[in-house]
């Protein structure tokens, strides 16, 4: 059936389809122990996959070749092509296939590892409950019943885990004998029962006998109803010990020598198996006294097992014969595929250096045909060059040497803004008086702060931007500065909007000469009061623009006003911030331009000014 199905698949050219059928395929013939077959389907299933982007049929692949891989005993290669098929039917929702593969990985951990042998039984368990399907629900269960039976193994002494396994085996028994209908496979249905009573008989001073008895003729049933014929060869075992353990040792003899009788009988021959068989016949004899009979069976027993071990190394050796076959016939597929590919190379190749030649050709004729034209155009083309740029030149060296004159005065004024001359010998002042009055730590305090503004000051006045919190640090060192020199004649706050980034960008040194008009012309003066200073930052997100505003309580800037004209002062810093917010205009005539709005009375100025994020 499943060769029509390749044939089918083969017809329509469906790739997916031909992997599926090789699949099963393979698995058929390793079920009938048939390595050979079993990996050359395997192989071409897999070579197929790689002809097509159907996830599907890759699927099919890895898990085939995982199976393959195991078959040879190299776990690490089976686990990896396991995975990536179990991820792959995953995505596909096939989750009984997930089952199996996850319950087959388990059994690659059985002699190595109990954490890695219950993680993937029950992941098997997991996806065995999503798929609903009976088929695969028994798989994952049977393999939770081998774990739990090698636990109980590693644990004689521990009878609750005994009493456990027992419980759940009988609940996998009861769920195949519920679903017998909707499972195809009928080995495993034999199987969950046989699972039970080998478990069982492990305490025969503990197991309930009549359980033991209906495991036994349930599986016998089954068997004999779809020509088991291993899990009936195995009840005959397992029944002849239980009769060994009752003491009924001619009955017990009987029962051996009927499935060795019956193991014989078989197309083929389990050696180990035998083996088994008459290692119980031998411990039947020895019970019964009968020497004779015993050496008789321990010829049997030595013949078989050592016919096992032949067995074994002929598998070993088959296998080793088929890894070297598989291996020299990828490597002479590679090596036809190479010189193939050399082949299509060298014929591409000629057709290239053909097509070169011609160009070659082509172009040296082009060429030499407008070679005259072409440099005679150059030459009067470069000679106007030459004069468009010697008069470029003359306008730009000439646009360049006014706008550094310009910036260099700016900056030049800007920086003695920032750095007035009566500001630093009034605070060099202060803290010479701090220092004289013995007062060390604050007197270095402030000499930090003092030191670190000038650095900073030089510092910022030659970056293009700073950041928010740079700028208010360095504002707040000024501050405090003059929180000294007027000997804390004024307090002052910080306030930023929640929505501020304080890492934005924008111009250095534009809030300091605003901060010192509001304390020198509008603190410095109260007498009735203390000074408060308030300075606060929010964000026009839409307009890209940060809002300042500097608020004091001081005398106003109409009785400001007064005294700077008894003093003749000359507003220099404003003067400078707006040029440089004139130079911002000309450099980004697309963006918002910073502008001043005032709020003044008796009770103190409010100045606002929108300063452009960069």
């Amino acid at each position: 059936m499943l060769n029509s199905a390749l044939l089918l698949a083969r017809k329509s050219n469906s790739k997916r389809d031909e992997v599926i059928c090789l699949t099963f395929l393979a698995l058929t013939y390793r079920r009938l122990n048939n390595p050979k077959e079993f990996n050359n389907y395997a192989e071409q299933a897999y070579k197929i996959s790689a002809q097509t982007s159907d996830q599907r049929a890759k699927a099919y692949a890895y898990m085939v070749m995982g199976n393959l891989k195991s078959y040879f005993d190299d776990n690490t290669a089976a686990l990896n092509y396991q995975l990536k098929a179990n991820t792959l039917f995953e995505r596909y929702k096939n989750y009984a296939l997930c089952a199996q593969i996850c319950a087959d990985i388990s059994y690659s951990f059985s002699l190595s590892s109990d954490d890695r042998v219950e993680k993937y039984v029950r992941e098997a368990m997991k996806y065995a409950k999503q798929s609903s399907d009976p088929e695969s629900i028994l798989h994952a269960r049977l393999a939770m019943g081998s774990y739990l039976t090698g636990l109980t193994d590693k644990d004689q002494n521990n009878i609750s885990l005994w009493k456990n396994s027992v419980k759940f085996l009988k609940q996998t028994a009861d769920f195949s004998s519920q679903n017998d209908t909707r499972i195809p496979s009928k080995s495993n249905i034999a199987i969950s029962h046989l699972n039970l009573a080998a478990l069982l008989i492990r305490r025969p001073k503990l197991m309930d006998e009549k359980l033991f008895i209906r495991q036994l003729d349930t599986a016998i049933a089954i068997s004999k109803k779809y020509g088991v014929k291993a899990t009936y060869r195995n009840s005959l075992g397992l029944r002849g010990k239980y009769l060994l353990y009752q003491g009924e040792y001619s009955k017990a003899k009987q029962l051996f020598l009927d499935g060795v009788a019956y193991q014989l009988g078989l197309p083929y021959k389990d050696h180990e198996i035998l083996a088994q068989f008459y290692s119980s016949l031998k411990e039947v004899a020895a019970r019964q006294n009968d020497y004779s009979s015993y050496y008789l069976y321990d010829q049997s027993f030595s013949k078989y097992n050592r016919l096992t071990y032949d067995e074994t190394m002929q598998r070993n050796l088959q296998l080793a014969e088929i890894k070297f076959e598989s291996a020299e016939k990828i490597r002479k597929i590679k090596h036809l595929e190479n010189e193939k590919l050399l082949q299509e190379k060298n014929k591409d190749l000629g057709y290239v250096i053909s097509l070169i030649l011609l160009v070659i050709v082509i172009f040296i004729f082009i060429s030499f045909y407008y070679r005259k034209r072409f440099y005679q155009k150059q030459a009067d083309n470069l000679k106007q060059q030459q004069i468009n740029d010697q008069l470029k030149l003359n306008l730009l060296e000439k646009d360049s040497l006014e706008n550094l004159l310009a910036k260099l005065s700016l900056e030049r004024r800007f920086l003695q803004s920032q750095m007035d001359p009566h500001f630093i010998f009034n605070c060099l002042a202060n803290i010479q008086s701090i220092i004289l009055k013995d007062n060390r730590t604050k007197a270095l305090t402030y000499l930090n702060k003092f030191a670190k503004l000038t650095r900073e000051t030089l510092y910022h006045s030659r970056k293009e931007s700073v950041t928010l919190e740079e700028e208010t640090e360095n504002l707040k060192n000024y501050v405090e500065l003059q929180q000294l020199r007027l000997n804390h004649s004024f307090d002052y706050r910080f306030e930023f909007a929640d929505e501020l980034n304080m890492y934005e960008k924008i111009p250095p040194l534009l809030l300091q000469p605003l901060v010192e008009n509001a304390i020198e012309h509008g603190l410095k003066p109260l007498t009735q009061r203390k000074g408060n200073l308030i300075i606060t930052f929010a964000k026009k997100t839409a307009e890209q623009v940060l809002i300042c505003v500097i608020k004091d309580n001081g005398i106003g800037m109409e009785a400001s006003q007064k005294d700077k004209n008894k003093h003749n002062h000359d507003p220099l810093a404003i003067k400078i911030i707006d040029e440089r917010l004139a130079l911002y205009e000309k450099n980004g005539s697309d963006r918002l331009i910073p502008h001043f709005s005032k709020q003044s009375s008796d009770k103190g100025c409010t100045i606002t000014i929108n300063i452009p994020i960069l």
